[in-house]
């Protein structure tokens, strides 16, 4: 069971071709269908109206020859008394006589069921054929002799066809000599019609056949399509997918090898040579001391000057890295710090505003928030030539809001229309993105606004807020 739902378990591409593929399959069965039925619907309509126009053709052509017949012997009829058999004679060697095409013959029977006349199936004359009926079980001569009796009509049956042997469907039409007390008729085979209506059918039905294979190989196409394009897709996209996390495996690269470098900067210019101080400091109050010279104290003090302020970069550099005051306090106590020492170490007037958070944002957002306004600051400091900065830091129903602004000169235009085109400012838009998050920025000549908006996801519920505070005090 297990390997069946880890065989059943398909990747993303697969869903996705699934997702293309199957609502197309589903709607070419149905089109497919509603064609095969129509196309049948109407072909059986014209279908059964060809077959009622053949029939109704062969009934006229039936009605014709009775009536000519009727029409040739009437003078010997019409002058007849009933019991005139020289006259019934005459009347039915004419009948014999009029035999037509490979099949067609006129028949007499008498009311009693007897044959009179059948020149095409001599073996029935002078025989009582009451009662007979077809191999479907359908009465024939008392039928005939029904129709008659009420004036005239037709009937249909299956009689064996004289040029073949065989059963074959016979339309008849059958009329009455009523002083004679006679039942005279002729009839048509249409089996040429049925096999006319089934070949009809025949066709229709290659025709589907043909229509539905047509609509099956559009629809292999069409797939074949969809699958060829998800394939370049696929491949497209994994390869801008590789390229896309080369640069971004490079950025990472380029991003750490930046923070190293700024590190060891700090490190040489700042420890380094507060240091260096320490040890020229306590190496020339070693000689003095030893040398009985008072002032090697007044080098010790000195020394220990330096090593506090080691110590106090050291601090710095360690809350550059990772302040502790957001992890302890909050965003607004370390955006405090940040913009207290910013403040002290360029001489640049801060004015930093915020509304109380109670350590409401989650840990993403508040480190991002924090980087950005620490880059924003860095840019500053390093391109904006400004004398003023003002941050403003709130939380609002829609989430929270980072505002820093400064009265500086401005960046250029191409690198305001592209955040990410610079490496500061492109770190800033990647923190927003994975925060689902925005980030605009507004520059001039006057000064530069970077606006960074974190979605209301990220506030904590006061409970969950409750427990991160007491997860951060122990």
């Amino acid at each position: 069971m297990r390997k069946l739902m880890t065989l059943l378990r398909l990747s993303y591409g697969q869903k996705l071709f699934l997702l293309a593929t199957v609502p197309l399959i589903l709607a070419v069965a149905a089109i497919s269908l509603l064609v095969a039925n129509q196309s049948r619907q109407l072909a059986e309509r014209e279908i059964a109206t060809l077959e009622d126009q053949l029939i109704e053709a062969k009934k006229a052509e039936l009605r014709n020859y009775v009536t000519q017949a009727r029409n040739g012997f009437y003078y010997v009829y019409g002058s007849a008394a009933p019991d005139d058999e020289d006259a019934k004679r005459q009347v039915m060697q004419i009948l014999a006589a009029m035999i037509y095409g490979t099949d067609g013959f006129f028949f007499v029977y008498d009311y009693d069921g007897k044959n009179l006349v059948s020149p095409r199936q001599t073996d029935m004359i002078d025989r009582n054929w009451s009662g007979l009926t077809d191999s479907e079980g359908t009465p024939v001569v008392d039928e005939l002799i029904a129709i008659a009796r009420q004036g005239a009509g037709y009937h249909s049956y299956l009689w064996q066809k004289p040029s073949t042997g065989k059963e074959a469907r016979m339309i008849t039409y059958v009329t009455s000599f009523p002083s004679w007390r006679w039942a005279v008729g002729t009839g048509v085979f249409i089996d040429d019609v049925l096999a006319s209506v089934a070949k009809a059918r025949a066709d229709v039905e290659t025709r589907v056949r043909q229509t539905s294979m047509y609509i099956l190989a559009i629809t292999l196409a069409a797939l074949l399509l969809v699958f060829m394009s998800g394939l370049f897709i696929t491949i497209r996209e994994r390869r801008l997918a590789e390229t896309k996390l080369k640069e971004l495996t490079q950025r990472v690269f380029d991003a750490q090898e930046e923070e190293r470098g700024r590190v060891a900067r700090e490190l040489h210019d700042g420890i380094s040579q507060l240091l260096v101080g320490v040890r020229y400091a306590l190496d020339s109050a070693r000689r003095r001391l030893g040398a009985g010279d008072r002032s090697g104290e007044d080098m010790l003090d000195k020394g220990i000057d330096h090593l506090s302020g080691a110590i106090q970069e050291v601090r710095r550099i360690s809350r550059d890295l990772r302040p502790g005051v957001l992890d302890d306090l909050g965003l607004g106590p370390a955006l405090k710090a940040l913009t207290d020492d910013f403040a002290t170490r360029t001489g640049i007037d801060v004015d930093f505003n915020t509304v109380v958070f109670r350590n409401r944002l989650d840990q993403d957002a508040k480190i991002a928030l924090y980087r950005i306004a620490q880059e924003a600051l860095t840019n500053i400091e390093r391109h904006a030539g400004a004398s003023k900065v003002t941050i403003d830091v709130r939380g609002h129903k829609k989430g929270a809001t980072l505002r820093i602004a400064d009265d500086g000169g401005g960046i250029p235009s191409e690198t305001t229309s592209q955040p990410g085109s610079g490496l500061g400012l492109r770190n800033m838009q990647e923190r927003v993105e994975q925060l689902e998050g925005t980030l605009r920025i507004f520059s001039s000549r006057s000064g530069t606004v970077i606006v960074a908006e974190v979605p209301l996801t990220h506030m904590l519920q006061p409970q969950e807020n409750a427990t991160e505070t007491r997860k951060a005090r122990a």
